[in-house]
């Protein structure tokens, strides 16, 4: 938990870097209360990064006076966590205003300090005061735009004509006139539509619109969920990756019935059943030797492919919290019955949340058994900065034929996404090709 200078005062801890250049953690869960009197590395709280769950230990002893964020808050890397102090009765305690302007305080005397160093004397102490001069304004009253149309965006005017109304007889609040949404969501609830030939019978509750946002009917609304956690995570690794790799996905089938028959052969050996998955993971790990490019990260700040020389496989587990990717390190190491054991303990340690960020990061390609949920193809998304994600669908029975005869077969749907900066689709071809005439010849694959 390195990257950030704790003070030498020892009277405030400042969040650390949890992983490998976090910007910022989720509190989940604080360990600890106001006046609680704490030894050093005991557990003051649990952080959601974008990986694990981490425990966060005291840095010191010391009595806890005041707790700079609530659970749920998104805490930014450097920031107050908590202060140090003599211990407090619970009548003398700080409202939570008073404690969160007090732990503002001393971000700001930091930041000004950090700043500039060689300016600034002593700390700062107190609150932030900003003069009315720049302070923002509201208008006392709506503007209407009255010489020519008025001014608005065509998502606004769009959400007028949805309403019957004439964006002409709605009063602009935005500078300049321009009307907005909330203008809109405001006139529609208690204005009235001069040019409204057809109006629904219903008048549905229109919530205020900042600009930016997205309408929302609050007619049905039955729950909101915090998006929080590693649903958060989740989503904010795969935005990032479909903004910056440029996907393509090919399919292919490949018939797994000779291999099926491997498959519980090696059951019946082990004493325990084994998946398709480690045998999928052992035809991947052989094929990727043959086109590193697909086993490998993308440096983007330094406009870099690093090509990796062991397989590190990711490998998609589904739990309750959402979505996690454990990797296998040196996959290429490994037989498949030690891959399969390897996926068996760190999915349970997904599940249980006992993962480690270690045991999350250095991937270098990723296997998502979608199959086992139901489905055949997919379109998946890469885990960035990897540059290539195999998803494997539900192996079905099918009828299929072989020298001119006809035979009942296995077939394993597969779907491959590549990052066409770095991998060409016919290069992306080939190896999803080679993959699959490996499964379909379990002698070369196990041999």
């Amino acid at each position: 938990m390195a990257g950030v200078k704790q003070p030498s005062d020892k009277s405030y801890f400042l969040l650390p870097d949890l992983g490998e250049g976090l910007a910022e953690s989720e509190l989940v869960k604080w360990m600890v209360s106001a006046g609680d009197t704490v030894k050093e590395q005991q557990t003051i709280a649990e952080m959601q990064t974008d990986k694990a769950l981490v425990e966060v230990p005291s840095p010191w002893s010391g009595t806890i006076s005041e707790l700079c964020a609530q659970e749920g808050e998104i805490v930014k890397v450097g920031a107050v966590l908590l202060r140090y102090g003599a211990a407090k009765p619970a009548a003398a305690a700080k409202p939570a205003a008073v404690a969160a302007a007090s732990c503002m305080s001393v971000q700001i005397a930091q930041g000004v300090q950090e700043a500039d160093a060689g300016t600034v004397v002593g700390t700062m102490t107190g609150t932030l005061t900003v003069s009315d001069r720049f302070a923002r304004k509201v208008p006392d009253a709506a503007v209407i735009a009255r010489d020519g149309k008025a001014l608005a965006t065509p998502a606004v005017r769009g959400l007028a004509r949805k309403f019957g109304i004439d964006i002409q007889s709605v009063p602009g609040s935005g500078r300049g006139g321009r009307v907005t949404a909330s203008d809109v969501g405001s006139f529609a609830e208690g204005g009235s539509a001069s040019h409204a030939p057809s109006v629904p019978a219903f008048t549905p509750r229109i919530q205020s619109i900042e600009p930016g946002s997205v309408f929302i009917d609050q007619s049905d609304v039955s729950k909101r969920v915090p998006f929080r956690g590693v649903r958060r995570k989740i989503a904010e690794a795969l935005a990032r990756s479909v903004q910056t790799a440029v996907h393509f996905t090919v399919v292919d089938e490949a018939d797994v019935t000779a291999l099926e028959v491997k498959r519980r052969e090696y059951s019946r050996v082990v004493g325990e059943k084994l998946s398709m998955l480690p045998f999928l993971m052992t035809a991947v790990c052989r094929v990727l030797k043959k086109y590193p490019n697909l086993n490998a990260i993308v440096d983007d700040a330094k406009s870099e492919v690093i090509l990796k020389s062991g397989v590190h496989l990711g490998c998609a587990v589904d739990t309750d919290a959402g979505l996690m990717v454990p990797v296998i390190r040196n996959a290429e190491k490994l037989a498949p019955v030690q891959l399969g054991a390897a996926v068996k303990l760190l999915a349970t340690k997904c599940k249980d949340r006992t993962i480690t960020r270690e045991e999350s990061l250095g991937g270098t390609f990723t296997i998502s058994n979608v199959g086992s949920y139901g489905g055949m193809f997919a379109t998946p998304i890469i885990n960035y900065p990897e540059v290539a994600i195999l998803a494997a669908g539900r192996a079905k029975e099918r009828v299929l034929t072989k020298d001119g005869k006809f035979y009942a077969g296995l077939v394993l749907p597969l779907s491959l996404s590549c990052d066409h900066r770095v991998v060409d689709g016919a290069e992306g071809a080939r190896f999803l090709n080679a993959v699959v005439k490996l499964l379909e010849d379990p002698d070369a694959l196990l041999g």
